[in-house]
């Protein structure tokens, strides 16, 4: 798996998301300026990484979703190459049209950092399945606006075309208000693009990846996506 971790003035999760990727495959992911104009050469994954691009100034992602490297993404979403986006890089992809709706201040007005359980919705994507569905996974978040907001229609049609890949639950998997730690509508927690090739999430499985952590179960996403191309190769 050849993958490409976008980098903007603000983003600090960057390494974090590197060492995930290189633990699940083996290689080296490169470094991605936002000012650049292309991707690598035969790039299979671009990640927008967490963090606060540009001190989320203006909106969250809302500069860096104009930076010049994004035309690149989009043409690499356009022709089905696979993108991830966590936690600032889902506010990104939002801000870019690459995904619909747009990440809101979190319901309480208060920033949260701490792990999490969702529910994996679906095994048959290149993003879940490393997992089955229905399980319930354990990952960090750390957000301010990860209130996913979409219009009546949006929602709509995303669970209609089974687009709302995990969800935010209790431990046993059970979805509902007393669980939805933002306020996101329908406890979404992560959605992928119509050609299911852009998944965009606010929680962060690159931290949940190694043992000395106290939970890898961050880790079926990138072993997931190492087996999806290996099968595609």
């Amino acid at each position: 798996m050849k993958s490409a971790v976008l980098v903007f003035p603000g983003i600090n999760r960057e390494r974090d998301m590197a060492r995930a990727l290189k633990l699940a495959s083996g290689n080296d992911s490169t470094m991605v300026w936002h000012a650049d104009t292309a991707l690598p050469k035969g790039t299979d994954l671009v990640v927008v990484p967490g963090g606060f691009s540009y001190g989320d100034y203006l909106r969250c992602g809302a500069i860096a979703a104009r930076a010049p490297i994004m035309d690149a993404v989009r043409a690499h979403a356009a022709n089905g190459g696979l993108v991830l986006g966590v936690c600032n890089g889902f506010q990104i992809l939002c801000e870019s049209g690459l995904l619909p709706g747009a990440l809101m201040r979190n319901a309480q007005l208060k920033f949260i950092c701490r792990d999490v359980h969702l529910r994996v919705e679906r095994s048959d994507t290149p993003f879940t399945r490393g997992y089955n569905a229905g399980q319930v996974i354990r990952v960090p978040v750390a957000h301010g606006e990860g209130n996913y907001a979409a219009d009546e229609d949006t929602i709509r049609r995303l669970e209609g075309e089974g687009r709302v890949l995990y969800r935010y639950c209790s431990a046993s998997g059970e979805v509902g208000d007393t669980h939805n730690i933002n306020g996101a509508a329908a406890s979404i927690a992560g959605i992928v693009s119509d050609k299911g090739n852009v998944l965009g999430m606010m929680p962060h499985p690159e931290n949940h990846v190694e043992d000395i952590m106290g939970c890898t179960d961050g880790r079926g996403l990138f072993a997931g996506l190492v087996a999806h191309l290996k099968s595609a190769a």
